[in-house]
């Protein structure tokens, strides 16, 4: 098995009618500005054509995308079953997203490619499908035989990291879903994917309050006392530097920044906002607790947009940089790649 630091990035375009492919097609145009390793898109290559008329170059082997890659945007092909239209989505265009990231995911798992980059798929599409799993990263993780319960979304920018603990729930759900084990097991998550795909040693992590003021002393709330300290106590007690609960209203300052690595939210919006209000066109979503490096830009299928070379590529060349470095910790790190 090569090194993966010898190895392209496969991308899958994602969803053909959104702006997945404009936004791979314009990495390739600007891969010496955007500071771009090789890499290899994976999808329909009409998709492509029908909003940029650059240079492709189809190949049947990853092996082959370095060559290529001076010359043309590498394809391994992956053909939509219909016709696909800028900002149309249809249902072959969903089985050809799903194709696409099944093909890119077992090139990791393989080892014929260093990591996998996504490209924006729909959710509704493809649970018209049939798709089951609320997300990619959940069907990533099983794919790759991982738990979903063991893998954690970070959400990351250049001055900011931030992992939330629940998802995609409705808010009022989401007390009820908060757990000792559930914090810490995303902690763990979070704690050991720093380590792994960032090299740091002993990172740092803030935890944050889930009511305001991190609950006041029990007045606005017992669960920072009740669920959240006592997670923070029994990761503290295995070695790991943790720290809170803090009010989030008070954790995401630069000053507050600088001391820690990465921070851990109760949910959704709260770890987001801040993320986005930073880092709005380079947020990079990473998924921790996979044996392989998967990222994706921390944006949407845009299909308002698609087709009228309007979509920022800046994201995507972030999460594609972000892997290739992820990638290069794990090797500098790991006696065999990728594990």
């Amino acid at each position: 098995m090569a090194s993966p630091l010898l190895l392209p990035l496969a991308v899958s375009l994602g969803d053909p009618a959104g702006v997945g492919p404009e936004v791979v097609a314009k990495c390739w145009d600007g891969r010496r500005a955007l500071g771009l390793p090789p890499f290899v898109a994976v999808g329909d290559p009409r998709s492509l054509t029908q909003v940029w008329d650059g240079d492709i170059a189809v190949i049947d082997d990853p092996r082959h995308a370095a060559d290529a890659f001076a010359h043309g945007l590498p394809l391994l092909a992956v053909p939509a079953a219909g016709s696909s239209v800028p900002g149309c989505p249809t249902m072959a265009g969903a089985h050809c997203s799903l194709d696409s990231l099944e093909l890119a995911v077992g090139l990791a798992r393989s080892g014929s490619v260093a990591a996998v980059v996504t490209g924006p798929v729909s959710k509704q599409q493809l649970y018209a499908i049939g798709f089951t799993h609320p997300g990619q990263t959940e069907f990533v993780a099983e794919r790759c035989g991982v738990s979903p319960g063991n893998v954690a979304m970070m959400l990351a920018g250049p001055t900011l990291r931030t992992v939330p603990v629940t998802t995609h729930l409705p808010l009022r759900e989401v007390a009820d879903r908060l757990t000792p084990g559930l914090i810490e097991a995303r902690a763990r998550a979070t704690l050991r994917g720093l380590q792994r795909n960032f090299g740091l040693a002993e990172p740092r992590l803030a935890v944050a309050g889930f009511n305001p003021h991190a609950g006041e002393g029990g007045a606005l709330g017992r669960e920072e006392i009740e669920v959240i300290q006592p997670a923070i106590e029994t990761l503290q007690a295995e070695g790991w530097q943790v720290s809170g609960p803090y009010p989030a209203d008070t954790m995401f300052h630069a000053a507050a920044r600088a001391r820690y690595d990465a921070a851990l939210c109760m949910y959704h919006d709260q770890a987001l906002i801040p993320l986005k209000a930073l880092h709005f066109e380079e947020g990079v979503n990473l998924t921790l607790g996979l044996p392989i490096v998967r990222t994706s830009p921390d944006h949407g299928t845009a299909f308002d947009i698609a087709g009228e070379d309007r979509a920022d590529p800046r994201a995507m060349a972030a999460a594609m940089r972000m892997a290739a470095d992820c990638a290069a910790h794990r090797a500098a790190n790991s006696p065999v790649p990728g594990l």
